[in-house]
């Protein structure tokens, strides 16, 4: 391997790419961190970001500082990303990273597990970028990750109480129950994407959620979630949530003495099993 090859590590704000770059820290001493920044990210995991440097001893690299979600949704006309659209990936994640690479060669380290080796996370096509993936070549499972941030002293990120991927607040492959968790734990933030979302469908000339049913206007086009507005899923929020605490039941009884972020998965994966963006959950 060239001296000159960077060595670089995208951190999502998630555990496996935290963890990843945990792992690699005394390995690749050369190791340059990097986190897309949209600006529309959880305060929680800002607070993570800002630990986990302290660990890695050196800076985390924010990219898109000036280009966040309000100059792209300008750009796209108030358009909705979904996943027919996924505008905010391109544009606010791959784009970015390629540009700050730049032309040299580079390595990328993928934070990919062994136990979901089948699964795809961001592989540049650019023929001066290669990809490792690093706990599948070592065999690195979900305990794994879990023991090196537990033995980082850094742990989990906090959003995932209620919560299992990174990403913007309002990401559109949010659960049902996610949306709700945001609503609770972020009120502000829950109603800053009602705004968004009101707006695209005022420019669409839809007004309020009866309008919005009676023109059947249920695609992500308009919409955060699929199928209606914040504010009707919000309204079903016992139903949600009785749906929810019934899959965590079921998982838990399935899964035994397992931790509960997996739990948690297992119910969210039952309530709504969408995939997540391949660049932003890892």
């Amino acid at each position: 391997m060239a001296n000159t090859d960077r060595h670089i590590c995208g951190i999502s704000g998630g555990k496996d790419s935290s963890a990843l770059a945990v792992y690699l820290r005394d390995q690749v001493p050369s190791m340059e961190y990097f986190f897309c920044d949209t600006g529309a990210e959880l305060p929680e995991t800002y607070e993570y970001l800002t630990r986990l440097e302290v660990i890695l001893g050196k800076p985390i690299v924010r990219l898109n500082a000036h280009r966040g979600f309000d100059h792209w949704f300008e750009v796209f006309r108030g358009a909705l990303p979904s996943p027919q659209m996924r505008w905010c990936t391109k544009n606010m994640k791959i784009k970015p990273i390629e540009a700050w690479i730049g032309d040299v060669p580079a390595v990328s380290y993928v934070a990919i597990r062994a136990d979901e080796s089948n699964r795809k996370g961001y592989i540049s096509t650019k023929p001066n970028i290669r990809t490792k993936f690093p706990f599948i070549e070592d065999g690195i499972e979900r305990d794994g990750v879990t023991r090196i941030l537990e033995e980082a002293g850094i742990g989990l990120p906090n959003y995932y109480e209620w919560r299992t991927r990174s990403g913007c607040y309002f990401c559109f492959y949010q659960r049902k129950a996610e949306w709700v968790g945001l609503a609770e734990r972020h009120p502000e933030l829950f109603q800053r994407a009602v705004a968004i979302e009101r707006k695209v469908l005022r420019d669409a000339g839809v007004e309020g959620d009866a309008d919005f049913r009676s023109q059947a206007m249920r695609g992500r086009q308009y919409t955060w979630s699929s199928g209606e507005t914040l504010t009707e899923l919000l309204s079903r929020r016992n139903e949600i949530l009785e749906r929810h605490e019934a899959a965590k039941s079921r998982a838990a009884k399935v899964q035994a003495n397992v931790p509960l972020i997996e739990v948690l998965t297992e119910a969210l994966d039952e309530d709504d099993d969408t995939l997540p963006c391949t660049v932003c959950a890892l």
